[in-house]
């Protein structure tokens, strides 16, 4: 009692008056005009019957007057609670209708701007982001941030409704299509881009072996890591075995020579060049089983088109540049074996022939040059002076390339579900499908349809890889280095239906010898590598709209893949 006594005797003790419909204090001659109940020159607070009483404290409670002890909880009457808005004094109300005024008038502001700049939250349904062609923007940007200048809003789609509206946007985007022959950097100007690499690589390889190899001098001594420095040790725990055993017998493999040491230096004989989610693993995990093939250390060392730029992950951006020496590390487990063949007693007398092949099956040798813009100069309108394949045939004019392709439609939706991390749906798969078609068509409007392909910001902004099935466009490319007979493709849907007639075009193509019944059925009787798991299968297959769309855009790609391989098979008509 003692506080709350306290209070009952300063509200009895005060002269001050309430008005108990706003519970607005009162001063001694104020006619409290703000009040809609107390208003006019005439008001009495005596006589009034709401404000009579001024030493007396009522309080509504459910309508109903009550004493201040007497109340423990107060529930406002509702039909009261208007009372305080038209209460409020004239200054303040003016300050909040001009404040409006001010937001109403900077809203209106950034609609127009945003509107003129393309800037605006919602964005237009046909062009989303800007494209940009700008080296020295991008040159301070990491991979993972190039994402920012294409960042699409989710779309409401109505799948079948949104047909109509998508197939303006393929329509755009065959209209564009051109099939350009590209023009083929000369030799000189490959040097003067990677003069390290030349300094590296011989000019001629070894004539008794049938894999590239040479022997390169070891200037190190007995306490000398020679892989104290690889990159790929240094960056990835997984290949610290490798490496580990790799020191181990390094000393042995060593070949003496007038007082000094030679190690043996090989580059893969063939590559598996693509494409990604087409059964380059199945046709690796197959051919590595083959007693004259041999692969590098790792599956997929990503060194012409990522690792030797200082790719490690897109999404980490740029570190240090892999050098051709620590590529060439990871073939020293099958130079060793090559070099024991050349070592031989059969070889030394009577010139026998080295017949293991070393392979390579990094699946984005085929298409990705994305980072050719950090480093080569842009100035060609948008596309790359430079691939990785004037590289690879100014080392190795004889390479042999592998490449497994796939209905590209499919092979999308199964990108899709390998990469996507969360979330993952048919419906959610349209709308990414969707966004990256206006993305591309945004493209293609001002660039050439090579720019668009090998544009890094626009690859890395699409939230599906469209453009890693557009196949024609990288096979023609490579066309133009290497003669039509060193590049065998192959279809996934015939090697899915027997392994074993593909298998046999493979050992043919990079001259294998035979195998025994028992080799050939190891290799072609083992199950499929790499297949689609499980909680992806549940999800089941993409939309007939989403299909549909897409074999609309791959259409006209399909065609020309078609008749540059004389074979119809790759129109995909019956998948």
């Amino acid at each position: 009692m003692g506080v709350l006594g306290s209070l009952i005797q300063e509200f009895n003790s005060s002269n001050m008056r309430y008005c108990i419909n706003c519970c607005i204090h009162l001063l001694p001659n104020d006619l409290h005009r703000q009040c809609f109940r107390c208003r006019g020159p005439n008001h009495n607070n005596q006589k009034c019957p709401v404000c009579k009483g001024e030493n007396n404290i009522p309080l509504y409670a459910d309508s109903k007057q009550m004493k201040l002890l007497a109340v423990l909880e107060v529930r406002t009457d509702h039909r009261e609670s208007w009372n305080g808005f038209f209460c409020l004094r004239k200054g303040k109300l003016c300050s909040l209708i001009f404040g409006l005024i001010i937001m109403t008038l900077v809203m209106a502001s950034y609609i127009l701007t945003g509107a003129k700049h393309g800037l605006l939250l919602i964005p237009s349904p046909f062009h989303y982001g800007a494209f940009t062609s700008n080296p020295s923007l991008m040159d301070n940007e990491s991979l993972s941030d190039m994402k920012d200048h294409y960042q699409p809003s989710k779309m409401n789609i109505s799948y079948v409704k949104d047909y109509p509206s998508i197939k303006l946007i393929i329509d755009t985007i065959t209209s564009k299509i051109e099939f350009m022959t590209r023009q083929r950097p000369d030799l000189e100007e490959l040097r003067k881009q990677e003069p390290h690499m030349f300094s590296v690589i011989p000019n001629k390889f070894l004539p008794n072996s049938k894999n590239p190899c040479w022997y390169e001098e070891y200037r190190g001594n007995t306490t000398t890591d020679p892989y104290a420095t690889n990159s790929y040790a240094l960056y990835s725990k997984r290949f610290r075995t490798i490496f580990d055993y790799l020191r181990k017998v390094f000393w042995n493999h060593l070949y003496h020579y007038k007082d000094k040491h030679y190690r043996l230096r090989c580059l893969p004989h063939f590559y598996i060049i693509g494409q990604p989610k087409c059964g380059t693993t199945d046709l690796y995990d197959r051919l590595r089983l083959h007693p004259d093939v041999r692969f590098s250390a790792i599956k997929e060392p990503h060194w012409w088109t990522r690792k030797r730029f200082g790719i490690i992950r897109l999404r980490d951006g740029f570190h240090d540049r892999y050098p051709v020496e620590d590529y060439l590390d990871l073939f020293d487990l099958a130079a060793h074996q090559i070099q024991g063949v050349l070592q031989s007693e059969a070889a030394k007398e009577h010139g026998k022939m080295n017949n293991i092949i070393i392979g390579e099956a990094s699946a984005s040798t085929m298409w990705d040059n994305n980072a050719w813009i950090f480093f080569y100069d842009n100035s060609s309108e948008g596309e790359p002076p430079f691939l990785i394949q004037d590289f690879i045939h100014a080392f190795q004019p004889n390479a042999k390339l592998i490449i497994m392709l796939r209905d590209p439609v499919e092979r999308l939706y199964s990108d899709y579900l390998y990469f996507a991390s969360a979330n993952k749906s048919a419906e959610d798969f349209h709308e990414k499908v969707a966004e990256s078609l206006q993305l591309f068509e945004n493209c293609m409007l001002d660039y050439s349809l090579r720019a668009c392909v090998y544009n890094n910001t626009l690859n890395n902004a699409m939230p599906v890889r469209l453009q890693v099935g557009l196949y024609v466009v990288y096979l023609l490319d490579w066309l133009t280095v290497f003669d039509k007979d060193q590049i065998l493709v192959l279809r996934l849907e015939d090697h899915a239906s027997n392994v074993k007639y593909t298998m046999h075009m493979v050992f043919q193509f990079l001259d294998l010898g035979p195998l025994s019944e028992k080799q050939e059925a190891l290799i072609t009787k083992s199950p499929a590598s790499n297949t689609r798991r499980p909680e992806d299968r549940s999800l089941g297959p993409m939309l007939p709209t989403t299909k549909a769309i897409l074999r609309d855009f791959y259409r006209p790609f399909n065609t020309k893949l078609a008749q540059v391989l004389f074979d119809d098979a790759f129109l995909w008509k019956r998948t």
